[in-house]
């Protein structure tokens, strides 16, 4: 029994001090990643003393006002007393001015330190391949990098620099209490000692307890957001109890989660109140008997409180700032995993290749992909598409064509196998290149809360009003746009959603094509458009893929019927390929799939 209870003891204690190390260590990486936090921290904490330091004025003020002021021989030195009143105001001045500073340099520092951490988090979110960032709700990614690191900043600003001050006034209080009784000092660290020792135990239960507050606020702003974007298919599926339902659990288990760790907090803060009224208890009651021994005087005893005092609130501070700590360590590291998660498609930087403006050709050698845990959704890909070549890609459902597409613009890389734009792996080129030779234009048209305008300019940031008017004309969208209340300046809404689902994919075509992209991806850009449009876009692209290389994922094979060549896959494999009218007289998986979509639209 012995030997287990020993060995449980063990276990906990290294627990407790592994626990302490990963806090530690967080902090460290945390400040490391934001190293403007640091910046002129020597001499905010200079200041800080200064501040701390001038805190203990007022109780040698006061006992040196009683015990050679008013209690002085030969009667009340009033000149003295107004000598000790003059040096405690400066010195309540000065430390007001202290702390004034010290907190302005403070807010400065953490709030430029913690403004470069979001950005390198949002920067890594956008690194992180798409099947990285469908793993994890986007209210949970957003959650990482926006209410955690608020709980950092909140920490760093009313927390952090105030337990280094408070660990300073607790020490200078000890020293000037000892000066006056080190039998008082004693007594009232003996008091404290065990609280002190106890607070281990408090911080590994409040470091649990705040990481799974931060979790639970990832889980609800997820369901929350989702619900948001989602509101027209829960109004046209009357599911709005069931979808109340599920941001009331999340609400829920968020509330309880902070209520265990504010109940823990609370816990903590109470000890610490109660052990601090059995310290001023015992130094008033142990003080009044040395006063009548004559081991200490009145103005000793009164200063000896005034002391307690200062050392009890750094104590009382300190518990709130533990539970703060653990918050915002709980928050540092949920935003250090998403900066720790590997960006699998991650841009070369400067030391990629810049690829020169005109035609580009595209191969896959030797191409495979499977999504983890999963079965291969293409395998062994080999496949050359000459420069200024229109291509069609088509295939049912799950036969890989859409993962095709997503390696060939580089928003997933190859598990094995290369992908290579003018002969260079796409893995060794630059994003700013890539972007500026390939547009991908999605199935479904994503608009930016802005001007039509501005949405026009994000595939050319440089275009003018006329460059976007010519577009247009060119296009023949300009009778549409005319119609627009605002013309160009009319606002689009949040996601586009002013516009209709055709309209919409109307603006993604013409941003392309303002863009003047050397290779142009198209998931069916045309399938939200109603067939008069439809004809007119028809049109407008036949201009924009002339002298590009284009590549069309046709779910509609009227689309194949204009391509160059079209490539058939079937089960993660290209089975076929070859000009649309060839391949409908193979007799293969292309001529069948061409027969049931003749069927279909009759």
């Amino acid at each position: 029994m012995v030997s287990e209870a020993s060995t449980g003891t063990s276990a906990s204690s290294r627990l407790g001090e592994n626990q302490a190390a990963g806090a530690l260590r967080t902090i460290r990486r945390g400040l490391a990643l934001s190293p403007e936090i640091k910046d002129g921290l020597a001499l905010t904490l200079v200041i800080a003393l200064v501040a701390t330091a001038g805190r203990v004025i007022v109780p040698i003020a006061v006992q040196q006002t009683v015990d050679r002021g008013l209690n002085a021989p030969g009667g009340a030195d009033l000149a003295y007393v107004r000598w000790m009143c003059l040096v405690a105001g400066i010195g309540i001045l000065v430390t007001v001015a202290a702390a004034y500073h010290m907190n302005r340099r403070l807010f400065r520092a953490t709030e430029a330190g913690l403004a470069t951490l979001r950005i390198k988090g949002f920067r890594h979110v956008h690194d992180l391949s798409v099947l990285t960032q469908n793993t994890e709700r986007r209210g949970a990614l957003v959650a990482r990098v926006t209410t955690d690191v608020d709980t950092i900043s909140q920490f760093l600003q009313f927390g952090g620099i105030f337990l280094l001050v408070n660990i300073g006034q607790l020490m200078i209080a000890t020293v000037i209490m000892s000066i006056y009784s080190w039998q008082l000092t004693l007594l009232v660290w003996a008091t404290f000692l065990p609280f002190f020792i106890a607070l281990r135990w408090f911080q590994r239960w409040l470091s649990r307890a705040f990481m799974a507050v931060r979790q639970r606020v990832g889980v609800m702003l997820g369901a929350i957001s989702e619900s948001v974007v989602g509101a027209q298919a829960v109004r046209a599926y009357a599911i709005e109890a069931r979808t109340q339902q599920r941001i009331d659990d999340a609400v829920e288990q968020h509330r309880r989660a902070a209520v265990r760790a504010q109940r823990l907090a609370a816990a903590t803060f109470s000890t610490g109140e109660v052990v601090a009224g059995l310290a001023n208890a015992a130094v008033v009651v142990v003080g009044v008997y040395l006063g009548i021994a004559g081991d200490v005087t009145l103005g000793q005893l009164l200063a000896f409180i005034f002391l307690v005092t200062l050392f009890v609130a750094p104590v009382q501070v300190g518990t709130e700032v533990l539970s703060e700590a653990q918050n915002a360590i709980a928050g540092w590291r949920r935003v250090l995993e998403v900066l720790d998660t590997p960006a699998d498609v991650a841009d070369p930087g400067d030391a990629g290749v810049v690829l020169p403006q005109g035609p580009v050709d595209v191969r896959f050698e030797n191409v495979s992909y499977a999504y983890p845990d999963g079965p291969v959704v293409l395998d062994e890909v080999n496949v050359d598409i000459p420069a200024r070549t229109r291509v069609a890609v088509v295939g049912e459902t799950g036969s890989g064509k859409t993962t095709f597409a997503k390696l060939l613009t580089r928003l997933m890389d190859p598990k094995t196998g290369r992908v290579l734009l003018d002969g260079v792996d796409l893995r060794e080129v630059r994003f700013d290149s890539l972007r500026r030779r390939m547009v991908m234009v999605p199935q479904e048209g994503f608009l930016f809360d802005d001007t039509l305008a501005a949405n026009l300019r994000f595939g050319r940031p440089e275009a003018t009003d006329d460059d976007i008017r010519r577009a247009l004309d060119e296009l023949g969208l300009s009778d549409w746009v005319e119609s627009l209340p605002d013309g160009l300046d009319s606002p689009v809404g949040q996601r586009g959603e002013s516009l209709s689902a055709g309209e919409r994919q109307l603006v993604a075509l013409a941003r392309a094509y303002l863009a003047d992209p050397d290779l142009l991806v198209l998931d069916e850009a045309t399938s939200a458009v109603d067939p008069a449009t439809e004809v007119r876009l028809a049109r407008a692209l036949e201009g924009v893929s002339r002298g590009r290389t284009s590549v069309t994922i046709a779910h509609r094979l009227s689309t194949a019927e204009a391509a160059d060549e079209v490539f058939v896959f079937d089960s993660g494999r290209l089975v076929e390929r070859g000009p649309h009218a060839k391949l409908v007289d193979a007799g293969g998986v292309y001529s069948k799939l061409h027969a049931a979509w003749i069927t279909q639209s009759r």
